[in-house]
């Protein structure tokens, strides 16, 4: 039996950069921290027959990979080479859908545990590029390759995208303290809304093809606010920090009309109205999770206000193992 363990994450600065629908074009930059909820996988053998049975939000009992109707677990299989006799079931800590990088959580960890499984050794860096393979060139997902490297890597990390989509990663420079601070200080509330990113990112990327100035110059702006937000964090500027985040939510609203709404407005506007310096609707946007960055004095206020406006708190510590095997015999 295997079993993984693949953080989920909170993208601080420059998302969106990483659609090949920019990158190819211009490079894409982010900064991004995994956190301790998680996405777990078991994998284990069949010894009876070879069958193949899937166990997620539902459950499926196949005979072979191409009747399995999740694609993610069906091209994890093809790519490993994996043909039948073998369970494989899911648990997550939040819902999908949630911003939260969930899909690709679900893939660097099943490919981690299928590896597993064939005693292969496997770094994290390929995790991440074969699970983009899957996603990205298989699957023809619009989505970028941003959330495969954090959910595999782990830490406070910078993702440098070339113009050929190769990914160079490097950890923040960020003291002890200063994330001990910052730790403590982003605080995540559940809006208890979900929504298909591929929706919000497909306009984004039709949008971005087409060279279309506004969203163009959104994301560059968005990329040079990714290496601000960088280079604030390095330097202690906390606050700095967390009005970048403001900065960063403005911009990204100008991407799409599904970003935000006049629920997520209030809620944001209640929110700096209680004491939060910045923040932004992780993900595509469009629901999930909102990431504030609230100085210490001003937290309860906070929480009390994200409450009664109807908002889960989702305490959360920053993760640095990223993608790893639990058990394995």
């Amino acid at each position: 039996m295997i079993v993984t363990r693949t953080p989920l994450r909170i993208p601080l600065g420059g998302g969106g950069t990483d659609l090949p629908s920019y990158s190819s074009k211009f490079g894409g930059f982010l900064i991004s921290a995994a956190i301790d909820k998680y996405t777990f996988i078991t994998v284990n053998r069949r010894k009876l027959d070879r069958l193949i049975r899937a166990s997620y939000s539902w459950t499926e009992i196949v005979d072979s990979v191409k009747a399995l109707q999740h694609p993610l677990i069906r091209e994890a299989l093809r790519l490993t080479g994996i043909d039948g006799g073998v369970e494989i079931t899911s648990i997550g800590d939040i819902p999908g859908s949630s911003g939260a990088g969930s899909s690709a959580s679900f893939t660097v960890g099943l490919l981690h545990a299928l590896h597993a499984l064939k005693r292969e050794q496997i770094s994290q860096w390929r995790l991440a590029e074969e699970a983009c393979r899957i996603e990205l060139d298989v699957l023809k997902e619009p989505v970028g390759k941003h959330d495969q490297f954090i959910t595999a890597i782990g830490g406070i990390t910078c993702l440098d995208i070339d113009r050929t989509n190769h990914v160079s990663t490097f950890p923040a420079a960020i003291s002890e303290d200063v994330l001990e601070e910052l730790d403590q200080n982003l605080l995540l509330f559940y809006t208890g809304v979900v929504r298909s990113t591929g929706e919000v990112l497909k306009a984004q990327n039709q949008a971005a093809n087409e060279n279309q100035p506004r969203v163009i110059d959104a994301l560059h702006r968005i990329k040079e606010i990714g290496w601000e937000i960088k280079g604030a964090l390095e330097r202690g500027e906390l606050r700095k920090f967390g009005e970048l985040m403001e900065t960063h939510w403005e911009v990204k609203k100008q991407l799409s009309g599904q970003v935000s709404g006049n629920q997520f407005d209030r809620c944001y506007d209640v929110a700096k109205a209680s004491g939060a310096v910045g923040g932004k609707l992780m993900g595509a946007g469009g629901g999930g999770f909102f990431v504030f960055y609230c100085e210490n004095g001003d937290k309860p206020k906070l929480r009390e206000a994200m409450a009664r406006e109807g908002l889960m708190e989702l305490r959360f510590h920053f993760d640095f193992e990223g993608s790893k095997v639990m058990v394995n015999f």
